[in-house]
């Protein structure tokens, strides 16, 4: 799987991204697909995951009622749609793909690059 993420950019506080994952290679019908985020000098944190064919989501406390992770099936693409953007959101974004569990953070095997998202207060 190979993984390509892109979206984004500078916003400011209060503001909305929406993060995009292309994926090709493989099929996905059984794959956990997954955003996380890293500062520098930070480990990398999950942020959210969905599960590919039955669409079920995950989310960390603190993205939840804010971000929304979704994907169309037949685009091979992730998404993730960010509101109410917050300055400690600021980070690079990170998307990846597993075969396993929705609710597990672990053992995702495929990532993308980064993508930079900064909100400015």
């Amino acid at each position: 799987v190979q993984l390509q993420a892109s979206g984004g950019g500078p916003v400011q506080a209060g503001g909305s991204l929406r993060l995009s994952c292309a994926a090709s290679g493989r099929t996905f019908s059984d794959h956990v697909m997954g955003w996380f985020r890293q500062t520098p000098g930070k480990e990398r944190e999950f942020v959210a995951a969905i599960n590919w064919s039955y669409g079920s989501t995950y989310y960390t406390d603190s993205v939840k009622g804010r971000f929304t992770i979704a994907r169309a099936n037949a685009r091979n693409t992730l998404y993730l749609q960010m509101n109410s953007l917050k300055p400690e959101d600021t980070a690079a974004y990170y998307c990846a793909a597993k075969r396993g569990g929705l609710f597990s953070t672990a053992n995702y095997e495929c990532w993308g690059q980064g993508t930079q998202v900064t909100v400015s207060s």
